[in-house]
């Protein structure tokens, strides 16, 4: 049980370094939003459903019911892709990436509303700590510039992602992640293409490695790793283990964008990290009680 409980910690955690991948390639590909999220979905999902028909793997609904949330957890993840993209180009990756990671709060007090659970008080504790990271990290600014905008949109794109992932929680235990992430990808590739029609589209002749890294590494591995693994965590635990992205973000932003972090980033991404591994102790706990 503790090494299954580990391996699943691990590829948590494997995921969640993925998908920080997107604050870099989002502020890096310059291609308008709504056409990048689109491209992203489309590429993302030919890469999944070719994996599903290689491994055989069942695409059929289990039931005419589970439509509704299927199209709701599309439609949200649509919405956080775009608010969170729009977020890194009126800001920086750090900001962008910041203001999103305060979902384990709103999780946290969604959660026992969505699945019957007993609210956890401690998962508030965990949460402040995460914003008091979260605060120690962004940079100063003023209310006349665009950062402001890039923190709003930062925080709507984390109550639509806090919004699509208790709608999958409870679905998970039936369908295979992979699955669950197949039919979202479709569904949102059809509500953006209209996007297609008015929008510029012809920087993807030169973005094309970007978008194609984005799809295949941040989308179809990141994203649907983090799904298979929600069954083996609450909701509550996996985002505030996922809330690492931010160090692991601002890290690739100084990498291949040049943002230098500040000592406030080296304070506040310790606090977060450390957070992180309390989660971890207590999940672990709780695994093998």
């Amino acid at each position: 049980m503790k090494n299954s409980h580990f391996k699943h910690l691990l590829e948590l955690t494997l995921a969640t370094c993925f998908i920080s991948t997107s604050g870099v390639l989002g502020k890096y590909i310059d291609m308008p939003t709504e056409v990048l999220v689109w491209w992203r979905s489309a590429l993302a999902f030919i890469i999944l459903f070719a994996y599903c028909r290689y491994k055989t793997i069942d695409l059929k609904l289990h039931s005419k019911k589970d439509r509704l949330p299927f199209i709701l957890s599309a439609f949200f993840m649509g919405a956080h892709w775009i608010s969170y993209f729009y977020a890194l180009k009126l800001s920086n990756v750090a900001l962008g990436m910041l203001s999103l990671y305060t979902f384990p709060v709103i999780i946290a007090l969604l959660e026992p509303l969505f699945i019957k659970i007993k609210f956890d008080p401690i998962h508030i504790v965990l949460g402040i700590l995460v914003l008091l990271g979260i605060y120690i990290l962004a940079p100063d600014f003023n209310l006349e510039n665009s950062n402001v905008k890039g923190v709003f949109l930062g925080l709507l794109s984390a109550v639509f992602y806090a919004l699509r992932i208790l709608i999958l929680k409870q679905h998970v235990a039936k369908y295979n992640g992979t699955t669950l992430m197949v039919y979202q990808l479709l569904i949102l590739t059809v509500l953006l293409a209209p996007f297609l029609f008015f929008k510029d589209t012809s920087s993807i002749k030169t973005e094309y490695p970007y978008v194609l890294i984005l799809a295949l590494l941040t989308t179809a591995i990141g994203h649907t790793l983090f799904i298979k693994k929600l069954k083996y965590f609450s909701v509550s635990t996996a985002s505030i283990i996922s809330s690492t992205q931010p160090v692991f973000g601002i890290i690739l932003a100084y990498i291949f964008l040049n943002e230098i972090p500040t000592f406030n980033t080296y304070i506040g991404g310790s606090l977060i990290i450390a957070t992180v591994i309390i989660e971890s102790v207590r999940s672990k706990k709780k695994k093998t009680d």
